[in-house]
């Protein structure tokens, strides 16, 4: 099986010098790096790298265009069904991608999340009207997940393209993974850790140096409320969550500010959520049921 590997770059001319010769020596068919608008020298390096390693592919952009349309652009280009997503500060083992050929063999997989050693399969829950994941524990097999990681994980092209890709209401990151992986389980498909396939991954390597932790916690809270409003149909589960949201921005007058940075999206939320309610094949507890 042959894969495409998509690595969406700002800035990062240190982590693809150092990170990129391990995505090569996997032996992957293709690798694509989609360039945000850089400023230092990932531009000149990625050029010269073409001359060496011929099954690079890359798209340079000329400003930063956010990781969602970054990843969206490389998908669409890639030549081989399985594209498999690595951001920049991914390291990966050099046999990771042997393990993903059998569990796409199963047309249902929509994507299948890598083995971060810190980490595990994700675990969907629904808390008092909101939804939260956290890592399950470790398992010797592939196991269900609730999302497959966007910074490393593998993902069917054609599915991808039917389920729209990343959702750039997100923007500039956070939630886009979790909720395209949402979208699936919704029309029937399904999402897998895969223990066997292991990358070393420094999380947050561009965030953390670009943004400041305040501004950070804002767009994840914010991406938070965006994502339940746009995927969730089961209107019980609507009505507890206005319930426990109320009590929170009465309580926690600090959320106003993340309620209110996600109710102006909310003209572009709706059509959103509209869609979901007429394709949906699976229901929010069906789902969440999987996880209990």
């Amino acid at each position: 099986m042959a894969f495409s590997i998509i690595i969406p770059n700002w800035n990062g001319e240190k982590l693809l010098k150092n990170n990129l010769p391990a995505v090569f020596k996997s032996g992957v068919d293709q690798v694509i790096v989609v360039d945000n608008g850089s400023e230092d020298g990932s531009v000149a390096l990625l050029k010269n790298l073409q001359v060496q390693y011929p099954q690079l592919k890359t798209i340079f952009n000329q400003k930063n265009l956010g990781f969602a349309r970054a990843v969206n652009q490389g998908v669409k280009e890639a030549k081989n069904e399985i594209v498999v997503l690595l951001n920049n500060d991914v390291v990966p083992e050099e046999d990771f991608l042997k393990p993903l050929a059998k569990d796409f063999e199963d047309e249902k997989v929509f994507a299948v999340s890598l083995n971060e050693p810190q980490w595990s399969w994700a675990k969907g829950k629904w808390v008092k009207g909101f939804i939260e994941h956290e890592t399950g524990p470790k398992t010797k097999t592939p196991h269900l997940s609730f999302w497959a990681n966007g910074g490393s994980g593998a993902f069917r092209k054609s599915i991808w393209l039917e389920l729209g890709g990343l959702d750039e209401i997100f923007a500039p990151f956070y939630w886009e993974d979790i909720d395209l992986s949402y979208r699936a389980w919704k029309r029937g498909f399904k999402i897998l850790w895969e223990p066997q396939s292991v990358v070393h991954h420094q999380h947050e390597t561009t965030i953390g140096l670009r943004f400041n932790q305040k501004y950070v916690d804002l767009i994840a809270q914010r991406n938070q409320l965006l994502f339940i409003w746009k995927n969730t149909t089961d209107f019980r589960m609507l009505l507890v969550h206005k319930a426990f949201l109320w009590k929170k921005l009465l309580t926690q007058p600090g959320y106003f500010k993340p309620f209110l940075a996600a109710w102006f999206r909310f003209p572009l939320v709706f059509p959103r959520w509209l869609k979901e309610f007429k394709e949906k094949k699976v229901s929010d507890e069906q789902i969440f049921k999987q996880f209990r």
